[in-house]
This record gives C-alpha cells, sequence and structure tokens, in this order.
C-alpha cells in the first residue's frame, strides 16, 4: 500500500513535461537547432540566410516531399547544394512534420 502511495505521490508531483511525450513537430523544431540547420537557414528573423528562407516551406511542399528531401536532397533536385544529412528515420520524420507547420 505504501509503494502504490508513493508512486501517486510522484505522480503527482512530477512536472507534466516529463510524462507527456513530445509532438514530433516539437522534437523537429529542436533537430533543428541542434543540427544547426539555421546555420545555413533562415525561420523568421532567427538563422542565416546562406540557404532558402525555410519560413513558408509547409506551405509549398507535403510532408511526404519534406520526408524524401530530407532523406536524400540530391535525389530530388541534383543540383542542390543543400548536404546529405546522417538523420534517423525518426530524425526525418520530426523535422519534416516541423518544417511542415512552418506557413
Amino acid at each position: 500500500m505504501l509503494r502504490v502511495v508513493t508512486l501517486a505521490l510522484l505522480l503527482w508531483l512530477a512536472p507534466v513535461g516529463t510524462l507527456v511525450a513530445q509532438e514530433p513537430a516539437e522534437q523537429g523544431k529542436q533537430y533543428f537547432m541542434t543540427n544547426g540547420c539555421y546555420g545555413c537557414h533562415t525561420v523568421g528573423r532567427m538563422g542565416t540566410p546562406i540557404g532558402p528562407d525555410l519560413s513558408r516551406v509547409g506551405a509549398k511542399y507535403s510532408i511526404a516531399y519534406l520526408q524524401r528531401w530530407l532523406r536524400d536532397p540530391a535525389e530530388q533536385r541534383p543540383s542542390a547544394h543543400m548536404p546529405a544529412l546522417e538523420l534517423s528515420d525518426a530524425q526525418v520524420t520530426a523535422l519534416a512534420a516541423y518544417l511542415s507547420t512552418l506557413r
């Protein structure tokens, strides 16, 4: 009984964010920041305008296209200057989800 009460108390006191998994788009935003995508791209006022501005990329391209692009940019457009990224399937899914929200 004491274990049940202790567990219930810990769950009640735990921050909500630790109990709920992040949405893919929020994870994608974090990947965008931690992988340095803003070093070549802008979103709003953040970033460096070396590559295309991605502020409205979600309005231009489908999430499926964004996933294909992230997996292999050169396959989508051979003349692209975007480097091939070493991303897991989960990272591609999350980044595409984030980019698709940019409208």
